[in-house]
């Protein structure tokens, strides 16, 4: 945004302090982690950077479940309980005021709730990728998508007719077909034309 507004000074101190955080993130893994602190990766042998690999396909499993059953359903109950939480009084009668918080809530809930099925999806990647490292087949997915469920190729959020997007005149029980052309993504607002038929992953024969 500082780019964008021609501060390119302030632009350069944000850049570099994300740089900075971000090498702290990985200092704080290598702490959590240190069994994936590599200092040699070509004295590995085969079965050691498999080991490593899985290990890392693990904690990616254990991250994305967390988020899909835990994280963002506690966040949407929090969004739809603060939504309900009186704030008409909490904010002295400003109407107006508390009406755009209420709608500000409503849709967090509604976008934590639709982040869940992506986190989902993730892990169930994830999860065939490690079967797939464990030689158990070949990461894929399958032949035939969900019927009627579409996923964006941006961000992963998954159309599904049984709910349609009500927030954006798209009333449940709409096919993804006949959603108008310039309809966008709830979550990322890509264009329709970036969604995709929904295919589940799948471990396929080798």
């Amino acid at each position: 945004m500082a780019k964008q507004l021609g501060n390119t000074e302030l632009a350069r101190l944000f850049r570099d302090t994300a740089h900075q955080e971000t090498e702290h993130a990985f200092a704080h893994f290598r702490l959590l982690h240190p069994e994936l602190v590599i200092a040699d990766p070509e004295g590995l042998s085969e079965e050691q950077k498999q080991a490593v690999l899985a290990r890392c396909l693990e904690l990616a499993i254990e991250g994305e479940t967390y988020e899909y059953t835990t994280m963002y359903p506690e966040f949407a109950a929090q969004a739809q309980a603060d939504r309900d939480s009186g704030a008409a009084t909490e904010f002295h009668g400003q109407i107006e005021e508390s009406r755009e918080h209420a709608g500000i809530f409503r849709t967090a809930a509604k976008n934590f709730g639709l982040l869940t099925p992506i986190e989902h999806h993730h892990a169930d990647r994830y999860t065939v990728a490690l079967e797939a490292l464990q030689g158990k087949g070949v990461a894929g997915e399958a032949p035939e998508p969900v019927p009627g469920q579409w996923i964006c190729r941006v961000c992963s959020m998954i159309y599904d007719p049984a709910t349609g997007d009500p927030d954006s005149g798209i009333a449940a029980g709409t096919p993804f077909e006949a959603i108008p052309d310039d309809w966008s993504c709830t979550i990322c607002g890509t264009r329709k034309a970036n969604f995709i038929p929904y295919r589940e992953p799948e471990l396929l024969a080798a």
